[in-house]
């Protein structure tokens, strides 16, 4: 039968070249290069010719098909009448009909002489009053600031990326699309809070179509200046994007990776990132302002409360400084002048050189490939500023096994993270030793992303997984790699766009900081998402309080045998986990978002409690608050333990069944209240979960 098909294709393939013209197409691709040439004192050279430059790929020389310049100049509009103080409303204010600049026919220069600055509002971070006055900031510049050379673009962000004002320099088209903003929409976002699942979620290609992994993903505001990054991409200029927002947190799913692969998709595209900070300059009330509940205990009094505030305040601040820096950009933070970002952007954007060439190079392998770029005119003296390579396409058809080997060794150690399969990692701790403990690691990525294709009477795809975990020093410590075929009936597969697929693996570790980075790759279409994130391993056999493992946060419980797909389950690592009790695992909930017709699990283990002199026994008892907007909704009945586990010395296992059906939506603190009242010790561990109104979901959990 094989080889009759094959023949088969033969002699239909012969038909057509006989039916039609035969037609050979080549195809190549212009690599497009922003070169900025300055003499010692600063000021741009605008006299080069095209004989003056060698540009090289790899060392190759390559020739330039497209050498422009871009004159630049800063000549100041007329500011207009009206100021930032104009009416905020449409019927106070008639909006004049919006007008983009037609990009120039036939050119590889779209823009010629034209300097491009992005507006980008970041509604999902900031409150009403921040939204204010990152609009009036906006006005005063396109008012009185604006120069002849400029053109503006504005883009907006609440769970989607919009580009609301296409290329112009039609200030009133500017300033009427800025006031057309509505005040306040996405300022409920600013704190990750969600009350029910949005079912018109289009976030676009940089977040996951599942409203569960967009709550708590810190990254998603990273990834859509990554979108807006590649939208930008398709213009050869340079680009300025001026991010306004209310700094990025760094609580909830962390990912390292998604920072590289933001910072890298704006260097590929020419655009620079100047974040402005909306808040201004800031002074921070010893105990919080009036939008947090009064601190608890002794925090005020030992400052503990207002060091954490401040470290939680400069943390949003350094992710903006971050990308600021690796794309060329400057960061405007603790200043009351917004306006003074878009300035800079302007003014660092001087007369610069388009180059472009078609690389000799045809291969589709993805790698990097390294440009430079010489003077060859002896006689000018100039400092040459341009992007030190790309990478080159990928064909995943074209791919041999080889090839996809290589692809996954690369991609898991060059600085290039992807990020086109979203994924969402916990990484938990318990000690089986006193000097070792078991971590657990989960993934979870959306079953949305992940293409089927029919084999027999299942629908298959295989998923390969390889982590890498590093020390303090960058020493390589340990490391997992899984190859899983995914099996699924016609009902699950019918079903998988509403689910999640959730990987699971277990390391014995020692205490100490560590850097783990992570790559899931699915075969069917090569898509592939990166992970990286630091976590450390606390020394509890130092600690004075109370000694507790990681808190696991889960809505389900799977029989260890109901798997999708298996890569070998090992028995040892298997009755290492604490999460496995009695042939049921705990499966950790990483985006920690519930729903209310769920039961919620929490799991956590005290080591090391004080025993009665008398009776030789533990008394610890502990409960779960879940607190909504400062108030406190719901509280478990407490749980004692008397008795520590047989299996391991020293642990006190405790373990609560929450159902949710009663309690409101919203964003929740949920508390965990431990108390040792023989050792007189106590712990309040504390973490964000979310409650959504019920729906239909599930996960597909790998053993």
């Amino acid at each position: 039968m094989k080889c009759g098909s094959m023949k088969k294709l033969i002699l239909l393939t012969g038909l057509s070249l006989f039916a039609q013209d035969v037609t050979f197409k080549s195809e190549t691709k212009l690599v497009i290069v922003d070169l900025t040439a300055k003499d010692k004192n600063g000021n741009p050279i605008t006299t080069l010719k095209k004989d003056d430059i060698a540009l090289f790929e790899d060392g190759v020389r390559q020739q330039i098909s497209v050498f422009e310049l871009q004159k630049l100049g800063g000549e100041p509009l007329t500011p207009l009448s009206f100021t930032a103080d104009a009416p905020r409303t449409i019927e106070e204010r008639a909006a004049p009909k919006p007008a983009s600049v037609a990009p120039a026919a036939n050119s590889v220069v779209r823009y010629q002489d034209r300097r491009l600055l992005c507006l980008f509002f970041d509604m999902s971070s900031m409150d009403a009053p921040e939204q204010v006055r990152a609009e009036d900031a906006a006005v005063k510049f396109l008012s009185s600031q604006m120069t002849s050379s400029d053109l503006v673009e504005i883009m907006t962000y609440t769970t989607s990326l919009k580009v609301v004002q296409e290329w112009t320099d039609d200030r009133d088209a500017l300033i009427s699309t800025i006031r057309k903003l509505t005040l306040g929409e996405g300022a409920d976002l600013a704190d990750m809070a969600a009350t029910s699942a949005d079912e018109n979620d289009d976030s676009g290609s940089f977040v996951a179509d599942e409203t569960e992994f967009n709550i708590f993903n810190t990254d998603r505001k990273l990834s859509a200046i990554e979108d807006a990054a590649r939208k930008l991409s398709i213009f050869p200029e340079k680009k300025a994007l001026i991010y306004f927002s209310s700094g990025i947190g760094k609580t909830g799913v962390e990912n390292q990776s998604q920072i590289k692969a933001t910072t890298n998709a704006a260097n590929r595209a020419n655009v620079s990132i100047y974040p402005v900070d909306a808040r201004g300059l800031v002074a921070l009330p010893p105990g919080g302002d009036a939008s947090q509940a009064s601190p608890r205990g002794t925090g005020l009094l030992s400052q503990s409360k207002q060091n954490g505030i401040r470290s939680s305040f400069n943390d949003s601040q350094e992710t903006l400084v971050t990308i600021a820096e690796d794309t060329g950009g400057k960061a405007m933070l603790d200043t009351n002048d917004l306006a003074m970002g878009i300035r800079r952007a302007q003014q660092d954007m001087s007369s610069y050189y388009i180059l472009g060439y078609y690389s000799t190079n045809p291969k589709e392998d993805g790698k990097f490939r390294r440009i430079d770029v010489r003077l060859l005119n002896k006689e000018v003296n100039a400092r040459l500023d341009f992007r030190k390579g790309y990478y080159a396409d990928k064909t995943w058809q074209k791919f041999t096994a080889a090839d996809k080997e290589r692809q996954l060794e690369e991609a898991l150690t060059l600085g290039d993270p992807v990020n086109d399969l979203p994924l969402a990692i916990e990484v938990d701790y318990f000690r089986v030793a006193r000097e070792r403990y078991f971590v657990p690691v989960s993934v979870k990525l959306p079953g949305s992303a992940v293409g089927l294709v029919r084999k027999g009477a299942k629908q298959t795809n295989v998923l390969d997984f390889i982590g890498q975990i590093r020390d303090a020093s960058g020493k390589l410590v340990s490391g997992v790699r899984d190859e899983i075929t995914v099996k699924l009936d016609e009902e699950n597969a019918s079903k998988i766009a509403q689910r999640h697929l959730q990987y699971d693996t277990g390391l014995a570790l020692g205490p100490g900081t560590y850097t783990l980075r992570f790559l899931a790759r699915e075969n069917l279409t090569g898509k592939m998402g990166t992970f990286e994130t630091r976590f450390t391993i606390p020394d509890l056999n130092s600690a004075k309080s109370l000694r507790l493992s990681s808190v696991v946060w889960s809505s389900q419980k799977e029989p260890i045998t109901a798997a999708v797909g298996d890569a070998g389950t090992s028995k040892k690592l298997t009755a290492q986990s604490p999460l496995v009790q009695d042939n049921q695992k705990i499966v950790p909930s990483i985006t920690r978002v519930f729903r209310r017709d769920q039961t919620l699990f929490v799991y956590f283990e005290a080591y090391d409690p004080a025993l009665d002199p008398d009776r030789k026994t533990p008394s610890l008892t502990a409960d779960v608050e879940l607190l909504l907007g400062g108030r406190k909704i719901y509280t478990s009945p407490p749980a004692r333990v008397t008795k520590l586990a047989t299996a391991r010395p020293g642990v006190a296992p405790f373990s609560f069944q929450i159902p949710l059906s009663k309690l409101p939506p919203g964003q929740y603190v949920a508390q965990i209240d431990v108390i040792d009242e023989t050792g007189r010790k106590f712990a309040f561990p504390r973490s964000e979960i979310v409650l959504l109104a019920p729906s239909n979901p599930g996960t597909m959990a790998r053993k």
